[in-house]
């Protein structure tokens, strides 16, 4: 045998020994930690998600890129270490530990920043992180009555909602709502909201990364056995929610429109939420297209009446893209999850729309006694020339 054949069996027999300590190592006790380094890796996703994904789609209003980007930033600092610090204390249950108390801390800042949306342009930047603190508690409240069985009003787990359509995207779509109420004024309802290709562009960019990413928002918790199946739900929702945008802009429209597009697409995502562990990849797209003509269909159909009625701006159209697909997801699990509480589930979403309308009225009204911007949607009321 040549010195070089001995040479590759002595590395290969290396290799191979190597690989069984490797396994005898993880099956000792290293199992919990490939799990939390895979847990590190979906957060890693969730953090591109709310600042690439989320600030790039905000930036469709033209002149107000660099405020709705800086905004991004401030919403994300202070409720990431908000929450934690909260949890901490004890405030709404006990702490999470580890990478799991970083998610459910970005979870918490997606939903502000759905919240954040509703009033886009309106808020001088101090008042995004003043928002924020009103903000971090009641949704709290919301999460720990419905997930944590808060006040005995609803069993632990017995509330369906693994990806958040109602605890996150439903309930920062209504306190934004709520917010926007007080934070509208006369003339912010008779000011057009503008966009141009170029802002356009970089709407329709952030929305990619969402759509890239919004497997990991769902699988973010799940037990690993169940990840594969949640992905592959969350894809094949978001491809039928993409898929009814296209045809709804077209069929209500007449033509294809970039705000549908950037928007609708991820409806999918939004109700597929709910059911995402639960259900068949059939239903999973079927969930995720009529979520997507529905959205659309609020964009195109139902904002404006909306806006007119209740006298408020909702700048990034957060009640069609969070709000009805959000309620649709937590709609869908009564019908399509076997063995489910059905009365939980029913009374988790009437409990969400009480807690954050309630909630966002009242912050809306102290916010607005801080004053409002002189100029809405432009940065160079506080960036300068």
């Amino acid at each position: 045998m040549s010195k070089m054949s001995r040479l590759f069996l002595t590395v290969l027999g290396l290799f191979l020994l190597g690989g069984l300590f490797s396994s005898n190592v993880l099956a000792a006790g290293d199992l919990d930690s490939v799990i939390e380094a895979q847990m590190y890796n979906r957060a890693i996703h969730i953090m591109a998600m709310l600042l690439l994904g989320f600030g790039f789609l905000m930036v469709f209003v033209r002149g107000y890129g660099l405020s709705a980007l800086t905004a991004t930033y401030m919403l994300v600092a202070v409720s990431i270490p908000g929450y934690v610090l909260l949890k901490a204390l004890g405030v709404f249950g006990h702490a999470a530990t580890g990478v799991e108390s970083l998610i459910l801390a970005e979870f918490a800042a997606a939903s502000l920043l759905i919240c954040a949306g509703a009033v886009l342009g309106r808020l001088k930047m101090w008042q995004y992180m003043v928002l924020a603190l009103f903000f971090l508690p009641a949704y709290m409240l919301n999460e720990w009555v419905l997930l944590d069985g808060g006040w005995g009003l609803i069993a632990h787990d017995a509330f369906v909602d693994t990806g958040g359509s109602i605890v996150i995207h439903a309930f920062g779509a209504l306190f934004g709502l709520g917010v926007a109420v007080s934070m509208t004024t006369h003339g912010d309802r008779e000011l057009p909201i503008e966009s141009d290709k170029t802002s356009d562009r970089f709407s329709l960019l952030g929305s990619m990364v969402l759509w890239v990413f919004w497997p990991s928002f769902c699988a973010a918790l799940v037990v690993p056995e169940m990840i594969p199946k949640t992905v592959m739900n969350v894809v094949f929702a978001l491809c039928g929610s993409t898929l009814l945008t296209y045809l709804a802009t077209v069929l209500l429209r007449r033509s294809i429109d970039a705000a549908d597009i950037a928007n609708a697409t991820l409806a999918g995502g939004v109700a597929i939420g709910s059911t995402c562990d639960q259900i068949s990849l059939p239903l999973a797209f079927c969930v995720g297209a009529v979520a997507g003509f529905a959205s659309t269909f609020g964009f195109a159909v139902i904002q404006e009446t909306l806006q007119r009625g209740l006298r408020l701006v909702d700048t990034c159209g957060v009640s069609n893209l969070h709000g009805i697909p959000g309620l649709l997801g937590g709609l869908a699990a009564l019908l399509l999850v076997g063995g489910i509480d059905k009365e939980a589930q029913g009374l988790g979403i009437v409990i969400t729309i009480v807690i954050a309308l309630a909630t966002g009225l009242l912050a809306g009204k102290l916010l607005s006694f801080t004053g409002h911007r002189r100029q809405s949607y432009e940065d160079s009321e506080e960036f300068g020339g």
